[in-house]
C-alpha cells in the first residue's frame, strides 16, 4: 500500500463552495488514492494513474458555469454521503500501480500509457448485456457522478482504459480520445457518405465532427456557430460553407435553417447535427433537414425545450437520433485507426488548428489560476492541462 500523502486536485464542494454561489473549479489538497485489495476486493481490477495530460470538456464548462449536471452531481454526492467532487474525465496517464488481476484480464501493467472512457458501466444491466453499454442503466461518469481525473494521481477501473501508442499518437491528442470518440459516434449514426450535412455548434466536438465528415466522405458540410473564430476553424477543417448565427434567446426563430434550405436548393440537408445544446439550435436542425432526413442530437443543456409545430417532425418523416458517449470500445477502435494513419493529416489538423499548436491551449496544471483558465476557455474551443 502506498504511504498516505496529499496531492493537488480540481474540485467542487457543493456544501462549502455552493452551486448557486460559486463558479469555476477549486484547487484543493486531497488524499493520495491507493489500491487496498484487502478491504476493497474490487481494487484488484483497478489501477493508479499518474496523469500527464487532461482535457477540459464542454461538460466541464457547464459545471464551471453551474448550468449543467446539477441534479446528477447533487444526487450522486448525496448517495456517496459526501459533498466534494473531483472533476474532469478526459485524460492521458501512466499506470504506476495495478491491481492483481489487471494484467491478466486487460493486458495493462505498470508503465502502460493509457487514455480511457469516462463512462464507468456496470456490466450487469440489460443494456450492458446486449452490447449497449454506452447507455448503461447504472453508469457513473467520471468527474460528474463519480470522482474524476483532474488530479495528479487517480484510481480508475482498468476496464475503462485504452492503451495509447506514443509512437503514433501525440500525448495531447491521446488525452482527448474521449471527446473525439463522441464525434465518431455521432457521425456514425447514419451513413454520411455523399450526404449534405449541417453542423450546428462548432465547439470542439462539432469541429472534430467536421474534420471527420470531410474524411468520411460527406459531399457538403455547412457549419453554423455564433463565434466567428470557431467558424474560421471549421472552414480550415473542411466545412464548405459557414453561417454566423446571431446570439438569440433559446427558442428563437430558425434563421440559420432558412439559409441552409436556400443553400441546398430548397430541399434541406440530408443530416443535421446538433452539437451545442440550445433550444434554438435544436429547432434549427429540425427546420433545416429535408423530408425523410436525419437529426443527430448530441448537445446537452438542462431545462425544458419548446419545439414549435411539433407535428412537422412526423409530417416530414424526420428521424431523431440521441447520441451519448461512445460505443465502448468499437468507437475507440475506429478512432485509433483514423488517428494512426498519418497520411490523412487529422492529427496535424487537430494540433495545428483546434489546439493552435499548444499556444494558449495547453496550460500548466500546477500553476492553475481560475481567472487565466476562464480566459483560455473563452478564447479557445479546447484547452488541456499539462501535469
Amino acid at each position: 500500500m502506498n504511504p498516505i500523502h496529499t496531492i493537488k486536485a480540481l474540485t467542487l464542494d457543493i456544501k462549502e463552495d455552493g452551486w448557486e454561489t460559486s463558479k469555476g473549479f477549486i484547487m484543493r489538497q486531497i488524499t493520495m488514492p491507493v489500491l487496498d485489495q484487502q478491504n476493497k476486493p474490487e481494487d484488484a481490477l483497478s489501477v493508479i494513474l499518474k496523469i500527464k495530460f487532461a482535457g477540459v470538456c464542454g461538460s466541464d464548462r457547464g459545471i464551471w458555469n453551474r448550468n449543467a449536471f446539477k441534479e446528477t452531481m447533487h444526487d450522486s454526492l448525496t448517495h456517496e454521503q459526501k459533498s466534494m467532487r473531483i472533476l474532469g474525465h478526459e485524460f492521458l496517464g501512466e499506470v504506476i500501480e495495478a491491481g492483481s488481476m489487471v494484467n491478466s484480464l486487460y493486458g495493462i501493467g505498470v508503465g502502460s500509457l493509457v487514455s480511457g472512457d469516462s463512462h464507468v458501466t456496470c456490466g450487469n444491466c440489460y443494456q450492458c448485456k446486449i452490447g449497449e453499454n454506452n447507455v448503461c442503466l447504472n453508469e457513473k461518469i467520471l468527474g460528474i457522478s463519480t470522482d474524476g481525473i483532474f488530479a495528479q494521481f487517480v484510481k480508475i477501473p482498468a476496464k475503462n482504459l485504452w492503451p495509447i501508442n506514443s509512437e503514433k499518437i501525440r500525448p495531447e491528442i491521446g488525452a482527448i480520445y474521449d471527446p473525439m470518440g463522441n464525434a465518431v459516434h455521432a457521425i456514425s449514426k447514419v451513413d454520411v457518405r455523399g450526404q449534405q450535412m449541417a453542423v450546428f455548434g462548432c465547439g470542439p466536438i462539432g469541429l472534430f465532427s467536421i474534420l471527420l465528415l470531410k474524411n468520411f466522405g460527406a459531399a457538403n458540410i455547412i457549419a453554423v456557430d455564433v463565434n466567428k473564430e470557431n467558424l474560421d476553424m471549421a472552414k480550415q477543417l473542411g466545412a464548405h460553407q459557414i453561417i454566423l448565427e446571431e446570439k438569440s434567446v433559446d427558442v428563437g426563430p430558425p434563421r440559420a435553417a432558412r439559409e441552409i434550405v436556400e443553400l441546398t436548393g430548397g430541399r434541406g440537408v440530408d443530416i443535421a447535427m446538433e452539437m451545442a445544446g440550445p433550444n434554438s439550435s435544436v429547432n434549427n436542425c429540425i427546420d433545416s433537414v429535408r423530408r425523410g432526413g436525419h437529426v443527430i442530437l448530441f448537445g446537452v443543456k438542462d431545462g425544458d425545450f419548446i419545439i414549435p409545430k411539433f407535428s412537422k417532425i412526423i409530417i416530414k418523416g424526420i428521424t431523431l437520433h440521441g447520441v451519448i458517449g461512445r460505443k465502448i470500445f468499437s468507437t475507440w477502435q475506429v478512432l485509433e485507426n483514423v488517428l494512426s494513419n498519418t497520411q490523412n493529416g487529422i492529427q496535424d489538423d487537430i494540433w495545428n488548428i483546434i489546439l493552435k499548436k499548444g499556444q494558449g491551449t495547453v496550460l500548466d496544471f500546477a500553476d492553475y489560476n481560475k481567472e487565466s483558465v476562464e480566459k483560455a476557455m473563452n478564447k479557445n474551443p479546447k484547452i488541456i492541462f499539462k501535469f
